[in-house]
C-alpha cells in the first residue's frame, strides 16, 4: 500500500492551542508544565494543563457526552480548519466511508470521580444525571467524535496505555488497504484525572518537578493532557512539497510486565525495525527520532538502549513531554503532529527541561534546537504492559 496523507492535522495541550502556538513553544522551548492546582489534588508534581476546557459548551444534541474529555477533544476538532477538512472528506467520499479511530488511556473517568462525590449518602447510587456510556466509558471519545461528525464508517477506540493514539495510525491503515473506508479521522484524547495523578504516584514515578526526560538526574514524569488529529487519506496524484506522508508503522507487544518496559528495549526495538520496514528506509535515512522519553529511570534507559541498538550514537533525538507532559492515550497523535512540524518547518527540536544528558544513554540527545532540511522522522509511543508503537513520517517533495 502507498504512504498515506496527512491532508490536515492539529493538536492542543500545555504547549498551546493549535498547530501556531504548538510550533511557537517548540521553536522558543517553552515549556507548558506548572505546579499541580488542578481540582482538589495534593500532590507536590507538575503537570500540563490545558487552560478553559471548562468553558468549551458541547452542541445540545451532543449534551450526553459533556465531559473534560469530549470537550477537550472538540477544542481540538475546532482548530486549524480541521472541522472544515473532515466534513469536506464526508461530503467527498460519503460519511459511511469515513472512519474514526482515536485513542484515550483513562477517557472521560473524571466524569465518574466527580459523580462519586455526589453517591446518596443512604444508598451510595450514583446521581440520575451521571451517563457512564457518554462520558466514562473507553469508546465515549470515538462516538462524540464520529456524531460531531455525522459519520456513519467504522468507529474505534484504541486503549492500549500510552501507545494508544499511535497506534491507530496502525488501525486505520489496514481498514484503508481492506478498501473498508476512503479516509480516516485518527487521534487521540485524553484529559487530567485524580485517577492517573495519584495513581502514578502510588507507583513513585511522579516528578516533584517539571519532567526532564534523559537527564541524568532525572525523577519521574509529569502528567499532561491533550487532544490531536490527523485526516488519513489515499495519495492524490499531485501533493504540495511540504505534504505529510504516513510512511510506516511499526508494532508490538513484548509483554516482559504489567508496569516495566522490557530491560533491553526488545519490543521498543522490534516496533522501531517494523516501522522502518514497511517505510523501505534504513536507520540511516532518519533525520530525526521524537523519543517516548517519560524521565522515569527505568523507561529512559529501554528506549535508549533500544535506539543505540538500532540507530547508533549520530541519530539526532529528543522527547517533547518536557514541554507538555506525559499525556497518556493522547501522547502518540500529540508526538506525531509535532513530527509533522518538524517536517514542514525543518526544526530539529530539543528537550525542554534536560539539562544534562544521562551519559549511559548515549543517544543523540538534543538540548538545543536545531534547524536543517528534515525529509524522515520516527516517532515512539510505549505503554504499560509492553505496547509498543512506531510511526514513521515522511514529506512528500
Amino acid at each position: 500500500m502507498k504512504a498515506l496523507h496527512l491532508s490536515s492535522f492539529t493538536a492542543t495541550s500545555a504547549m498551546g492551542r493549535g498547530l501556531a502556538q504548538t510550533l511557537d513553544a517548540l521553536r522558543q522551548r517553552r515549556s507548558g508544565l506548572l505546579p499541580c492546582a488542578f481540582d482538589d489534588v495534593d500532590l507536590k508534581t507538575c503537570i500540563g494543563q490545558v487552560a478553559d476546557v471548562d468553558a468549551v459548551k458541547l452542541p445540545p444534541r451532543l449534551a450526553a457526552f459533556d465531559c473534560r474529555n469530549n470537550r477537550l477533544a472538540q477544542l481540538a476538532l475546532e482548530q486549524d480548519g480541521f472541522a472544515t477538512a473532515v466534513r469536506t472528506a464526508s461530503e467527498r467520499y460519503g460519511a459511511l466511508r469515513v472512519g474514526v479511530f482515536v485513542g484515550t488511556s483513562t477517557a472521560g473517568i473524571l466524569q465518574t470521580e466527580l459523580a462519586y462525590r455526589r453517591r446518596d449518602p443512604l444508598t451510595g447510587a450514583l446521581p440520575a444525571d451521571f451517563n457512564y456510556r457518554g462520558t466514562h466509558s473507553t469508546f465515549s471519545v470515538g462516538d462524540f467524535t464520529r456524531r460531531y461528525f455525522d459519520l456513519t464508517g467504522p468507529a474505534v477506540v484504541v486503549s492500549s496505555a500510552c501507545s494508544s493514539s499511535a497506534k491507530v495510525f496502525g488501525s486505520a491503515r489496514r481498514m484503508l488497504a481492506a478498501g473498508l473506508i476512503d479516509a480516516a479521522v485518527v487521534g487521540g484524547v485524553d484529559s487530567l484525572c485524580l485517577t492517573t495523578l495519584y495513581g502514578f504516584n502510588s507507583l513513585g514515578l511522579l516528578s516533584d518537578q517539571a519532567c526532564r526526560p534523559f537527564d541524568e538526574h532525572r525523577n519521574g514524569i509529569s502528567i499532561g493532557e491533550a487532544a490531536a488529529f490527523a485526516l488519513l487519506e489515499r495519495q492524490p496524484d499531485h501533493l504540495a512539497a511540504d505534504a505529510v506522508l504516513l510512511l510506516g508503522v511499526g508494532e508490538s507487544s513484548d509483554a516482559y510486565h504489567i508496569s516495566s518496559p522490557h530491560p533491553e528495549g526488545l519490543g521498543a526495538r522490534m516496533a522501531m525495525q517494523d516501522a522502518l520496514t514497511m517505510a523501505g528506509l534504513r536507520p540511516a535515512d532518519i533525520d530525526y527520532i521524537n523519543l517516548h522519553g517519560t524521565a522515569t529511570q527505568s523507561n529512559d534507559e529501554a528506549e535508549g538502549k533500544a535506539v543505540m541498538s538500532l540507530f547508533g550514537p549520530d541519530t539526532p533525538c529528543s522527547s517533547t513531554k518536557g514541554a507538555s507532559g506525559h499525556t497518556l492515550g493522547a501522547a502518540g497523535g500529540l508526538e506525531a503532529v509535532i513530527c509533522a512540524l518538524a517536517l514542514q518547518h525543518g526544526l530539529l527540536p530539543a528537550g525542554v527541561n534536560t539539562t544534562r544528558n544521562d551519559p549511559r544513554l548515549g543517544v543523540n540527545y538534543l538540548l538545543t534546537n536545531r534547524e536543517q532540511a528534515v525529509s524522515h522522522v520516527l516517532s515512539n509511543s510505549f505503554g504499560f504492559g509492553g505496547t509498543n508503537c512506531s510511526l514513521v513520517f515522511g514529506k512528500a517533495g
